[in-house]
């Protein structure tokens, strides 16, 4: 299904690149597969197309109708990997307009992923008299962003429909033994899926965390986790030819050559949340110990004429994966007999002619500028490509990091602004550090 293109990368890379690194991707496919490498503990992911929980994944689907039935809106609360992989998918597979679109499936707002006053009120404005359920995902409940924002509209729910009313609406993704939002669902008797614990945040779009907005949307979750499964069997196979190993030896090799940031292309502006998905899944999977490529992501063509100059002929430290979907349908571009654009040697053509030939002179001229590029060429858009791409690239995720020698499954970093920002609003127990902190602004 995936077709991955590393021969516009060769000429940055050593010949060896991907047989020296044969003994380090074996030993790194082998801790996936047996869950025994460094945060062996949080590899649940690696199996879970084909191990997930069956019965919950029919919760999820009943749940998903009954949001559907009763709900205009669909309130997605949470932050990090708690949003990201449902936004990315909905997006792609649903469009980025989704919101605007007639449908029969409930509008989907996701919030308490930051502090903004001005998007809580819109978000509040834009439901309205509406009648709305909500998805509050967290494995804590004590997140400050999205404990927030559940604190304001579980009480938006109980104004409106009391609270034996916001019980029949409120859905609740988290730990499936402790922390506070499992304890406030135990008490209220919100309906509860979990967040497994064998699963981190950023792997965790094909669990309940990303698959019950993701199935409110209308988007078929079982050829989602078979697109998925169809990867994990294609992608265990290990060998020097498994798209997998070349992709995760080529970003390695271009690491070690000194390039310091991956960038991730990609020409349809669907994929434009996919990308962040991507970019949190890499940041915080690589980015230990001062080492890691830095993700950074672009929408082609348009972004060509606003950072096209500095890929070109900016800084050397950069390399580019460049993602292309083949087109669902054809458009024809018309003739003008007037010609005033000069472009009537396109008329008849396929728009996708275009883009694909735009595409191709992109890559050559970036590699011409010192820029190595990758290309995956994907099926058109559905759910069973968006599923094998999704785990394809978790599972080049890991053996990546693996090969770069950092823990993969931790987030150690993470902490340090929640300490910060905990100490400076006072939370109790931070008076020492409050108190530091404020000394140095």
């Amino acid at each position: 299904m995936l077709s991955l293109d590393v021969s516009q990368a060769a000429s940055f890379l050593p010949q060896d690149y991907l047989t020296s690194r044969q003994p380090a991707l074996e030993k790194a496919a082998s801790m996936l597969a047996n869950h025994d490498g460094p945060g062996g503990d949080f590899t649940g992911w690696v199996y879970l197309p084909r191990d997930y929980d069956k019965e919950e994944f029919a919760r999820i689907q009943a749940a998903a109708e009954k949001i559907r039935k009763q709900s205009q809106v669909l309130v997605v609360i949470g932050i990090g990997g708690s949003y990201l992989g449902a936004r990315a998918v909905i997006d792609l597979l649903r469009s980025p307009y989704y919101n605007l679109k007639k449908k029969d499936t409930p509008d989907i707002f996701f919030t308490g992923n930051g502090l903004s006053t001005d998007a809580l009120l819109e978000i509040i404005s834009l439901i309205g008299d509406r009648d709305f359920s909500v998805n509050v995902i967290s494995k804590s409940g004590t997140t400050t962003e999205s404990a927030v924002g559940f604190r304001v509209f579980k009480g938006l729910l109980e104004k409106k429909y009391g609270k034996e009313g916001a019980r029949e609406r409120i859905y609740s993704t988290t730990d499936k033994a402790r922390g506070a939002l499992k304890g406030l669902s135990d008490a209220e008797g919100y309906e509860e899926f979990v967040v497994p614990d064998a699963i981190g945040g950023r792997y965790s779009v094909l669990t309940a965390v990303g698959l019950l907005p993701i199935a409110c949307a209308g988007i078929d979750i079982t050829a989602l986790m078979g697109g998925a499964r169809q990867a994990m069997e294609e992608l265990s196979v290990g060998g020097l030819d498994n798209p997998a190993w070349q992709y995760a030896a080529t970003r390695h090799g271009l690491y070690c050559a000194g390039k310091k940031v991956e960038m991730l292309a990609g020409y349809e502006p669907a994929f434009r949340f996919f990308a962040e998905w991507w970019k949190q899944l890499y940041g915080e999977s690589e980015g230990k110990e001062h080492k890691g490529l830095l993700p950074a992501s672009l929408e082609y063509t348009a972004d060509l004429h606003s950072m096209g100059q500095y890929i070109q002929e900016g800084e050397r430290i950069m390399c580019e994966t460049v993602v292309n979907f083949q087109p669902k349908g054809e458009f024809l571009i018309p003739d003008d007999p007037e010609n005033i654009d000069g472009l009537n040697f396109l008329s008849g053509k396929p728009l996708a002619f275009v883009a694909e030939k735009a595409m191709r002179g992109v890559i050559l001229a970036h590699v011409d500028g010192g820029v190595p590029n990758v290309l995956i060429q994907m099926p058109p858009i559905s759910e069973t490509t968006v599923g094998y791409l999704i785990y394809f690239f978790e599972y080049v995720c890991g053996l990546s990091g693996y090969l770069l020698g950092v823990n993969p499954f931790n987030q150690p970093g993470v902490e340090a602004y929640k300490s910060n920002m905990f100490a400076l609003l006072g939370k109790p127990g931070y008076e020492e550090k409050q108190a530091e902190l404020e000394a140095r602004l």
